[in-house]
């Protein structure tokens, strides 16, 4: 409820000085899009009432203020193929849980850790870094090694908020959040982020020139992350007894080998399939939201029957309606010049004079704090995103370049709990402190932002 009021109150601050300074050079249409922003920021903030109706609240407010020529134009962004993406992918998680994949990954861990606390301190971050691919859900992720972190912290003989627990639980909260980002099949945001490279004509990148994009500036910045948060974990708790190499960890659970049905096979068969078609075929001629579509066909076959009605009615269908109604509004802020004009007025602070390298980090620390506005990454992609891709044309810098930089940036920022669900997941553990989170979120914020700029100005 605090960070709530926090966030309004900034909201407030926010409005008043985008008022003074910025609005009075914008045309009517273009203020009553920012003032739409600004309610669709307070509707995503505090949540005073849900957030399908919020989203169908905005729809209305485009027609209401006669933003838009015809309802097809407010309902333009559920046309985005990145809406039935997150769709598909979210269901093709779900049945790799559903056979069983959890189980099997869960068993690999607790062979690992047999060797001792130090070595699955040492595999889980490199583990969690490449988990996106196998498992595209970070939540479901969260939700398969959270219970087996808290049985192996019981099962080593360590108290409760130990430093190995803290540790691992910092893995997989935060660092699988931005773990998401390795490739644009790992989750709802960079597969958000991936089709709106294409919407804007920025990059038509494929599964594999987005693992080499993102990957290794990420694995830099989160290796430098995690060797800071053990460090810092070590030092606030000297007393704790961590490392017990003679204890051993006896799971009830090995003693049932389960058998793998040939409907396991089959899900992990194709979909491993599905990554390799990503990889090495032409978008152009196979699009990737085909083979994902011809997988949810496949996997409700009779004889499989993974994917029910049911399954379907019970998707996040309130995300669903959030995302339309914020890529809806991301068009009509790039349509009316809303963005453009936010570009140039963002221009203003810097000379034309100025550096490559400053306008780099002008426009890094501008994502940053406007970041921190939002509760949800994939809103705050979606409305930073045109003013980016403006910026970039008007100060003549390659547009790739800033919106990998923004891409990082986004999805990294995680200094309060509600930045992401992961990090609020893991934070309700009560496993770490208030203290603990603000350090460790604000640092590996700052680090990913450090490395995105480096990212940009030496490797994209």
């Amino acid at each position: 409820m605090k960070a709530k009021i926090i966030y309004c109150l900034l909201i407030v601050v926010f409005i008043i000085y985008m008022k003074q300074q910025f609005l009075n050079g914008f045309t009517m249409d273009q203020q009553l899009t920012m003032g739409l922003l600004l309610v669709a920021v307070y509707l995503w903030v505090a949540v005073p009432i849900p957030s399908g109706a919020s989203s169908i609240l905005l729809l209305a407010c485009m027609l209401l203020f006669g933003l838009v020529d015809s309802v097809e134009e407010a309902f333009s962004g559920f046309l985005s193929p990145a809406l039935y993406f997150i769709l598909m992918l979210s269901l093709i998680s779900y049945s790799l849980v559903f056979v069983g994949i959890d189980k099997m990954i869960a068993r690999f861990l607790v062979k690992v850790s047999k060797k001792g606390p130090i070595t699955l301190v040492m595999t889980l971050p490199i583990f969690i870094l490449l988990l996106p691919i196998l498992l595209p859900s970070a939540i479901a992720r969260f939700k398969m090694l959270s219970p087996l972190i808290t049985k192996l912290n019981h099962y080593y003989g360590f108290q409760s908020r130990s430093l190995f627990e803290k540790f691992c639980m910092y893995v997989i909260g935060m660092l699988n959040q931005k773990a998401t980002m390795i490739i644009f099949t790992g989750g709802g945001f960079p597969i958000l982020a991936s089709q709106l490279l294409r919407d804007y004509h920025v990059a038509d990148v494929g599964w594999l020139d987005w693992l080499l994009h993102i990957g290794p500036p990420l694995w830099a910045g989160c290796l430098l992350i995690v060797i800071f948060v053990w460090q810092y974990l070590k030092k606030t708790n000297p007393e704790d007894d961590w490392f017990k190499e003679d204890k051993l960890v006896n799971f009830p659970e090995e003693e049932n080998k389960e058998q793998y049905t040939p409907v396991f096979w089959l899900v992990i068969s194709t979909f491993l399939l599905m990554i390799l078609t990503w990889i090495i075929a032409d978008q152009d001629k196979v699009p990737l939201l085909l083979p994902p579509m011809i997988l949810i066909v496949l996997y409700s076959f009779p004889g499989v029957k993974i994917i029910t009605n049911k399954v379907i009615r019970n998707y996040d269908w309130e995300n669903f309606l959030l995302l339309g109604s914020s890529f809806s509004l991301g068009m009509l802020m790039a349509r009316n010049g809303t963005a453009d004009a936010l570009a140039k007025e963002l221009i203003s602070l810097v000379s034309p004079d100025q550096s490559f390298v400053i306008k780099i980090v002008t426009i890094a620390l501008f994502v940053f704090l406007i970041r921190l506005l939002f509760v949800v990454p994939s809103s705050a992609m979606i409305v930073i995103f045109p003013i980016v891709v403006s910026y970039a044309e008007i100060m003549h810098i390659q547009a790739e370049k800033l919106t990998f930089m923004i891409i990082m940036i986004i999805g990294g920022v995680m200094i309060l709990p509600i930045h992401s669900p992961t990090t609020f997941f893991a934070y309700e553990t009560g496993v770490f402190t208030k203290k603990e989170q603000y350090i460790i979120g604000t640092f590996s914020s700052f680090v990913i932002m450090f490395m995105s700029i480096l990212a940009a100005i030496y490797y994209w």
